[in-house]
């Protein structure tokens, strides 16, 4: 995280504090990534995708949103509106919005927001004296959009903007790009594949603050490669999925989920996240979750939660979604 100024030694300790809390923000995201740019990115999407582990590649069911793979957007059958947060330790955020719906015949779209940040980080001055309370902010707005074609086969691209304040004068936006491809095998198995984080990068100038002194650095995303399946077992009544992910930074993990509904308006989900099959034991995050849900007339309001084990955390990760289908 340094590598955004020419030397630590040109640091003033309250930017210093502000970095080490942003890694410790980026350390329980994702163990094996931990430190990469857009750590925050890919802890995952609302309640649902949490619960499920996170391997939601291939899925088609369900509330859909375009940030696992813009290709299974043209599956949704419903509009859906969602609003996701999440209670963290160490003074961390995540908050999610997302809309989608299915465009008849042969397409979808989904358009969202995710925002972390790390709050009431103590300021100090070079003397050790209190400046206030400092705060970070990372944020990422996407758009997305897939096309199912007569063979079934379909495509999808997402479209992602980044905009991370990380202190005074010193922010940093990016564009990247996801793809997606999706294929029904049959009525109960479903393959995904998705590449994400394409170009991504965000690029540091600390000039501003420490003239000739700062320094223009380039730090590139981790780009994600995912295939998954997804089955359904007995008419929809139960749902488990896997992906495997491999990055360009030699990463390789598998994430597992399973979806039952118990009654119509309850459903269970859990699901373990980050299996590293390179380092065995590390990162292993299991998560339980569940959905109630009551229709009033065309409009269906629902309450989500998952409990989320953090291994590099003081505490485990709680989330609230709230949707509707309409």
């Amino acid at each position: 995280m340094n590598s955004c100024v020419s030397s630590e030694q040109y640091l003033p300790k309250r930017l210093r504090g502000i970095l080490i809390l942003s890694l410790i923000l980026s350390a329980p995201a994702n163990s094996q990534l931990g430190g990469k740019p857009g750590a925050f990115s890919r802890m995952g999407f609302g309640a649902r995708g949490v619960g499920m582990g996170n391997a939601l590649t291939a899925v088609t069911t369900g509330d859909l949103v375009g940030y696992y793979n813009p290709a299974a957007l043209p599956f949704g059958q419903y509009r859906t509106a969602a609003a996701s947060f999440a209670f963290l330790s160490l003074d961390r955020t995540l908050n999610f919005i997302n809309y989608s719906q299915p465009l008849y015949p042969d397409a979808g779209l989904s358009a969202g927001i995710i925002n972390a940040g790390v709050s009431d980080i103590d300021g100090r001055d070079s003397d050790g004296e209190p400046t206030g309370p400092l705060r970070t902010s990372e944020n990422q707005l996407f758009l997305s959009f897939g096309l199912r074609l007569r063979s079934g086969f379909s495509l999808g691209i997402n479209l992602k903007f980044y905009y991370y304040q990380l202190y005074t004068d010193v922010s940093s936006t990016t564009v990247g790009i996801d793809i997606g491809a999706l294929v029904p095998v049959n009525e109960s198995l479903t393959l995904g594949a998705t590449i994400g984080d394409i170009n991504s990068k965000y690029k540091w100038d600390t000039r501003a603050i420490f003239s000739d002194r700062g320094n223009s650095t380039v730090d590139q995303f981790p780009t994600l490669y995912t295939i998954g399946a997804a089955y359904k077992v007995s008419d929809s009544l139960l749902l488990i999925s896997a992906d495997l992910q491999a990055s360009d930074q030699k990463t390789l993990t598998v994430r597992v989920g399973i979806e039952v509904p118990l009654v119509p308006e309850v459903t269970f989900r859990a699901g373990i996240d980050r299996i590293d099959l390179k380092e065995k034991g590390k990162g292993v995050n299991p998560t339980f979750g569940f959905t109630g849900r009551k229709g009033l007339g065309e409009w269906v309001p629902a309450v989500h939660y998952v409990f989320a084990m953090e291994p590099f955390s003081s505490s485990a990760m709680h989330m609230i979604s709230l949707s509707v289908q309409f």
